[in-house]
């Protein structure tokens, strides 16, 4: 579990997908356990940087197959007035079923006098409290808390407590992820764990951790890590999620990937297996009997799981981890990933689709390949669909797809774990560059009747995907007078001098498209050049952004890549409608096509049949760019965001 984040560790995983550990419906409060080596208060050294010095971080963990235990030793000292705000409270959560809590310590140290907030036995506040229900989240945890009185600048706050935990679905395995994670410099941080010599035990420590020790006592391992001064390693900016991961250590009893996913295959296999009368066969027969395609019946089935069940986390009972049974999800009419990923297969199976459940990560997949096994990488569980030897990637909790399989294109999670009985190994998730725009905004100027005059005005956005599926979502919820007014405040930040007098829209589900129209006025600002005694319409709509990548901080991993949005494919295209049919007139703008930081650049200026046409594409052809490229990008697009386009007026007699 990852700790050093301050005084309330967080043991689930995800919303979705959650894990736990000896039940105790209470805390209790005693002496730290005999195998914790108690600190000394350290002596505070010059820190004005931050609010709150910490000056002692202790993290010492005993990783056993009878259960884990984590013991958490946190002393900061108030230096400003600021830093009292985010010590108002302390307290730690845990789940019931598999977990318990023990607070050792929770004093405030003035000077020489010591006020001990616990004593007398004074309990904790505790509660059950489902603080996540509005994220449709049902986990069962329960707080124990104490407001801090009397804190005031100059004190130092010692707080101590030890977790327990044991979870039977782990069958005996263990886990532990460390990390500094604090403002300013820590004049002491510690991370002690132990585990039984013969277990198989891996650990890794990412740039900027520092290098623990490794020793023995007492038949028991120990990995040390005990430094004083220590700052906090800063992430290099703009750089892929992996590079990002400093000043963290994972410890954990899985050697292989492969041993995760047999030990959780068996519980979505039964999960999914559906009763002799279950309503499920019935839907899938129809399903079956609309069509004969592979493809088309899985998203048949897809689209049952996302608009006949509603998404809700349920972490009770052990259900962090084991999905609930297809047919109960079916008949309550919701579930969380675990429970509509069962749903989906169960379908896919009386439908004759090979498929599997697939562990991912929502948001941390990149470098999932680097770390070391185990269950705590995993946030997710989506379904990995094989048809006509292609892999297909199904997740139950999205909602609103209506345009086919092959719409649906990749995740971004990077690496998905399949879980098989024989075991199943990482699967890298490939999304390949667009080939199509996934946007298009299409601006059209009638100046015909003048320069001076009020231009007629419509624009129309079209977007594909992901995009268009939002759009749906968003729309299917608002009351459309909200809609448009936020339509008209989007566009009023960036073209001020256009007036919108009617928004319109149309979803184009059979094109995997959703289309935005808004139709006005705009005042163009034909202003004169006196160089050349004409006056000039500067488009700004086709116009290179300046900015570039960001330079970076000494520190770990400054030379890493950096990202790019990936995959992008985007497309505008301006048009001014001329008056006279364009005689006179003249367009000056860029041509041509160039590569500028893994982005493919495309820009056509041209005068047509009286109409002036700006046109620029940007697609991303890679995810990430070396440190060297991204500099040479940035000259480069400083270089790009000088060239104008305009529409030029013929001289006046």
């Amino acid at each position: 579990m990852l700790r050093g984040l301050g005084l309330t560790a967080t043991l689930a995983l995800a919303w979705c997908f959650a894990g736990a550990a000896p039940a105790a419906e209470a805390p209790s409060y005693g002496p730290p356990p005999a195998w914790v080596e108690v600190a000394a208060v350290p002596v505070a050294s010059p820190d004005g940087a931050a609010a709150v010095q910490t000056l002692l971080d202790d993290n010492q963990t005993r990783l056993g197959p009878d259960g884990d235990a984590y013991y958490n030793r946190r002393i900061r000292k108030i230096l400003r007035p600021e830093g009292l705000a985010g010590l108002t409270s302390f307290g730690e959560t845990w789940s019931p079923d598999t977990e318990s809590v023990t607070f050792h310590t929770l004093r405030i140290i003035r000077g020489d006098q010591v006020i001990d907030l616990l004593q007398d036995g004074k309990p904790m506040l505790v509660l059950r409290r489902e603080t996540d229900l509005e994220r449709a989240a049902l986990d069962g945890r329960k707080t124990a808390s104490m407001q801090i009185e009397g804190l005031q600048v100059g004190d130092i706050l010692d707080a101590s407590w030890t977790h327990t935990r044991k979870d039977p679905i782990l069958q005996g395995r263990s886990y532990d992820a460390e990390g500094l994670a604090f403002a300013g410099v820590a004049a002491r941080y510690r991370t002690r764990i132990s585990w039984p010599d013969k277990a198989p035990i891996v650990w890794k420590a990412t740039e900027g951790f520092g290098q623990p020790v490794v020793s023995h006592l007492d038949g028991r391992t120990l990995l040390v890590l005990d430094a004083t001064d220590v700052s906090a390693p800063k992430a290099p900016v703009g750089a892929p999620a992996r590079f990002r991961n400093l000043g963290s250590l994972e410890v954990t009893s899985f050697r292989t990937w492969a041993e995760i996913s047999r030990l959780m295959a068996p519980h979505y296999a039964k999960a999914m297996a559906l009763a002799p009368g279950s309503a499920l066969k019935a839907e899938a027969a129809a399903i079956a009997v609309r069509t004969a395609d592979p493809k088309a019946r899985a998203f048949a089935a897809l689209q049952l799981v996302e608009d006949k069940t509603r998404y809700f986390f349920i972490g009770l009972d052990g259900g962090g981890y084991v999905p609930a049974r297809a047919d109960e999800t079916w008949a309550r009419k919701f579930g969380d990933c675990k429970g509509k990923t069962v749903l989906l297969l169960a379908l896919l199976k009386e439908l004759g689709i090979q498929a599997d459940p697939a562990l991912v990560n929502l948001g941390g997949g990149d470098g999932l390949n680097e770390r070391p096994p185990s269950l705590g990488a995993f946030n997710h569980v989506i379904v990995r669909a094989a048809i006509a030897g292609k892999v297909y990637w199904l997740d139950g909790t999205r909602t609103g797809d209506r345009s086919g399989l092959d719409a649906l294109g990749a995740p971004n999670h990077h690496w998905a774990l399949p879980l098989r009985a024989a075991g199943g190994d990482l699967e890298a998730i490939v999304a390949p560059p667009l080939t199509a725009p996934n946007g298009e905004t299409r601006i059209r100027f009638d100046a015909s009747r003048g320069l001076d005059a009020p231009a007629p005005m419509q624009m129309t956005t079209r977007v594909t995907g992901d995009a268009a599926n939002m759009m749906r979502q968003m729309l299917s919820r608002l009351p459309r007078q909200d809609v448009e007014r936020a339509f008209r405040q989007q566009l009023s930040g960036t073209m001020s001098w256009v007036e919108v007098e009617a928004i319109d829209w149309k979803d184009d589900a059979a094109n995997d498209a959703f289309e935005i129209r808004l139709d006005g006025k705009a005042d163009l600002d034909w202003r004169n050049n006196p160089d050349l005694g004409v006056r000039e319409f500067k488009v700004a709509a086709s116009t290179v952004q300046s900015g570039g990548y960001p330079r970076r901080e000494p520190g770990p991993n400054r030379d890493a890549p950096f990202a790019v949005p990936f995959p992008s494919y985007v497309r505008t295209v301006t048009e001014v409608v001329l008056p006279g049919g364009g005689q006179g007139y003249s367009v000056r703008g860029p041509n041509g096509v160039e590569k500028v930081g893994g982005i493919e650049l495309s820009r056509v200026s041209e005068l047509k049949e009286g109409v002036a046409r700006f046109t620029i594409e940007s697609r991303s052809l890679t995810p990430e760019i070396s440190a060297p490229e991204a500099e040479a990008a940035t000259k480069a697009m400083r270089r790009l965001a000088a060239d104008d386009s305009l529409v030029r007026a013929p001289k006046t007699p």
